[in-house]
């Protein structure tokens, strides 16, 4: 493809996409394709020869399109949202276009210095002490797992980075039962082991129990094993439980036990100054990890890492063969020292755009509609007959059960309400996931999307009525 039609294409693909984002509602939430079908539409070999940008675009469109779930759609209510923004898709355009590797200071000092700009924008924004310093991480899960590298690597006093845990006493690691899996699996790749992972429980508000966490660690030293760190949850998955991270960070403080703070949701509501009560206990930790591509505009991926020693991690990770020699090393970051993966793509720009663009007002404006709209369903779901709220809203993010006949056993209950969510998703009208909350299978419902406005909110939740009164006569094991 020579320029000239390099140019044509980009003007073609630009009005595709602008057109894809203004018809968005016309598609279903969630791909409606059977596993496999997408498959059987692709050819079993690579072609030998070129074929033309018109036959490929028309197979993206015929092949690919239908198996989309579209992230972008104003009734996309499952996990957390991926949201994006025109000027965060203007962004990437222009990164894909440069197409730089961004490892060290010299392969594009831009990008080393506008991270760095971007990192101490959003420490300031989300209100971290100025001590705290910043990467950007493709995810939350990548984040986690450099804290516990970071963590062990201080609690065996050096030697892990050195010589491994082979021979040391066993590193342990502490979570709740809430907290996300990439906890444990950051652990297993460390080597730490699932067998060294305590999964501590919760107090009935949600949350984990500090006492229990202190009982724990306190078992464990006296079997000889070496507490290396606490992961705290702001805002878990399943329904936003808040660990209390003041009295989490006095433990860490008295045991000395590294603390890391997975904020990877919640963590963006912090730019509102009347959410930061909720996180007091923050500014204590030894790293703290949000995903600006969860729910500030910034599309995926984009996940802003915060440490108050970074010299912890670069401690573990930290290798400079002359081929790596860089002339900005004793002036600047050399983020590659910061990460597992040595390259790096440049995903500040994005996030430069984005903060420019709506400015720190936008944005806040945009999560306190969210936050007023999660209140606001809630009041609905109270009001509607059958229907029982099972956690308050958090941030914006709440979760129900369909509950129409107080006679039915809880295993059929559970049943009915995966029904519910069955027949909601596959309608195509919106998107919801599920969790486990007190045993019972819950429906979550999580506001978040770019483009979601109130009637969008008002619309799900009138399907979700009209679909769990059409179960109501069908036989529930």
């Amino acid at each position: 493809m020579d320029i000239e039609e390099f140019r044509a294409q980009a003007h073609r693909f630009s009005d595709w996409m602008a057109s894809y984002l203004a018809g968005i509602e016309r598609y279903p939430v969630r791909s409606q394709v059977a596993a496999g079908q997408i498959l059987k539409l692709l050819p079993e070999s690579c072609p030998n020869g070129g074929e033309s940008m018109d036959a490929i675009f028309a197979d993206f469109e015929r092949s690919i399109m239908p198996g989309i779930t579209h992230w972008q759609h104003p009734r996309f209510f499952a996990y957390f949202s991926a949201n994006s923004s025109p000027p965060s898709v203007l962004a990437e355009m222009l990164t894909a276009t440069l197409g730089a590797q961004c490892m060290l200071w010299e392969t594009s000092p831009a990008a080393t210095e506008l991270e760095l700009r971007m990192m101490q924008w959003l420490r300031d924004l989300v209100g971290l002490p100025g001590e705290f310093s910043g990467c950007i991480q493709d995810s939350a899960s990548s984040a986690t797992l450099c804290a516990i590298l970071a963590a062990c690597n201080r609690a065996s006093a050096g030697r892990f980075a050195q010589e491994g845990l082979a021979g040391g006493p066993p590193l342990v690691l502490y979570t709740s039962v809430d907290a996300h899996s990439s906890v444990e699996k950051g652990a297993r790749i460390a080597g730490l082991g699932a067998a060294n992972v305590r999964k501590i429980a919760c107090v009935a508000e949600g949350g984990m129990d500090a006492l229990a966490l202190e009982s724990a660690i306190a078992a464990d030293r006296a079997a000889g094993r070496v507490p290396a760190a606490i992961v705290a949850s702001f805002g878990t998955t399943g329904v936003g439980a808040i660990d209390p991270l003041a009295d989490l960070a006095a433990i860490a403080r008295r045991q000395q036990v590294y603390l890391h703070v997975d904020g990877a949701w919640a963590g963006s509501a912090l730019i509102l100054p009347e959410v930061r009560a909720l996180a007091a206990g923050l500014e204590q930790a030894d790293s703290f990890v949000f995903n600006p591509h969860k729910w500030l505009l910034t599309n995926f991926d984009c996940s802003a890492f915060f440490l108050r020693n970074p010299a912890e991690l670069t401690a573990v990770l930290a290798l400079t063969p002359s081929y790596l020699e860089s002339a900005g090393a004793a002036h600047m970051p050399e983020y590659r020292d910061w990460s597992v993966p040595l390259g790096r793509r440049f995903r500040a720009l994005k996030l430069w755009f984005v903060l420019r663009s709506y400015g720190a007002d936008g944005l806040r404006e945009l999560l306190r509609e969210h936050l007023a709209w999660t209140r606001r369903l809630a009041q609905r779901i109270e009001q509607t007959p059958g229907f029982v709220l099972t956690t308050p809203p958090r941030l914006a993010l709440l979760s129900f059960r369909y509950q129409p006949d107080a006679a039915l056993s809880q295993a059929a209950n559970d049943a009915l309400n995966e029904a519910l969510l069955q027949g909601i998703n596959d309608s195509g009208a919106l998107y919801l996931t599920k969790t486990r909350h007190q045993g019972r299978t819950v429906i979550r419902f999580m506001i978040g999307q770019t483009y979601t406005r109130w009637h969008h909110v008002e619309q799900a939740w009138d399907a979700i009525v009209q679909t769990a009164r059409g179960l109501k006569t069908q036989s529930i094991p």
